[in-house]
């Protein structure tokens, strides 16, 4: 087949759970659909520039935890801007019953700060339209692509769906994160079907999700994202042997020799590339 070069973002980390960062890549195997494929690009500790969505659940469900969010998220930007690739970048996005984009894809932190300071939680939730949108927008950036989304876990008001949202983010090889704010701890009381779509997103394009309480939970959660985005590997191949997948979607195994470690990739990929669009409101 000759197609685009695939990319994989890959995290690695040993049975205590702790970030591997100097392994190399014959350490590595990459199959796709079974049949293993030559690694034709390795970056350890990736130096490609970072671009970030990051997506901010404003709904009435998490009008209580918004305060605290936003000042996390501050945090997180001085973090993040600290160090780095000087071509790192971040995008605001927020969603209630509409998606709005709140900035571009930004290093001024100015410029996401006076954004943060104009949230207000208001209507229904659509998560799934603020992923989708977010990863259409990553489409078109250079390096790595990563969507990190604070939310409640539910979704009411979207038009999208899950498997659309997830086909976005295979698309634009984006790696999700999910940042599941003040989950309800009575099963009477949780969205288990939101906590679970959660967990897939974060499986399917490496990335996984943090549920953490308040204040310092929150801001740890935001920390390890970064400590992973600061030691990911990237690999690339392009496709050989492999048949044309009846559905498109390739179905890839990353893993590395060592059976002490474990690593975290997107679990395929598609064959075309996403459609052009863009369904979300400006911020004034």
């Amino acid at each position: 087949m000759d197609v685009r070069l695939v990319r994989i973002l890959a995290t690695v980390r040993n049975v205590a759970g702790e970030l591997v960062g100097a392994l190399e890549k014959d350490d590595f195997v990459v199959r796709d659909e079974g049949v293993e494929q030559q690694i034709a690009v390795f970056e350890r500790r990736t130096e490609q520039p970072l671009s970030v969505a990051l997506l901010l659940d404003t709904s009435l469900s998490t009008a209580i935890e918004l305060r605290y969010e936003v000042e996390s998220v501050r945090k997180f930007l001085k973090a993040f801007f600290s160090e780095g690739h000087p071509g790192d970048a971040i995008a605001l996005y927020t969603f209630n019953y509409e998606v709005t984009r709140r900035t571009g894809y930004t290093r001024r932190v100015e410029n996401i700060e006076a954004a943060l300071k104009r949230l207000k939680p208001e209507g229904g939730t659509s998560l799934y339209d603020a992923l989708y949108l977010a990863c259409q927008d990553l489409e078109s950036r250079e390096g790595r692509r990563v969507v990190v989304v604070v939310t409640d876990g539910g979704d009411t008001t979207s038009v999208k769906g899950y498997h659309e949202a997830l086909r976005a983010a295979h698309l634009a090889d984006a790696v999700i994160y999910p940042i599941l704010v003040m989950p309800i701890k009575n099963d009477p009381g949780r969205n288990i079907r939101g906590e679970n779509a959660l967990t897939g997103l974060a499986l399917g394009t490496g990335g996984r999700v943090f549920a953490p309480s308040l204040g310092p939970a929150l801001d740890q959660a935001f920390s390890e994202i970064l400590r992973e985005l600061r030691t990911q590997y990237l690999l690339g191949f392009y496709p050989r042997g492999v048949p044309r997948s009846k559905d498109g979607f390739h179905r890839l195994e990353v893993r590395v020799r060592r059976p002490d470690l474990q690593v975290s990739a997107r679990s395929g990929y598609y064959e075309e590339s996403a459609p052009a669009g863009r369904g979300w409101r400006e911020a004034p």
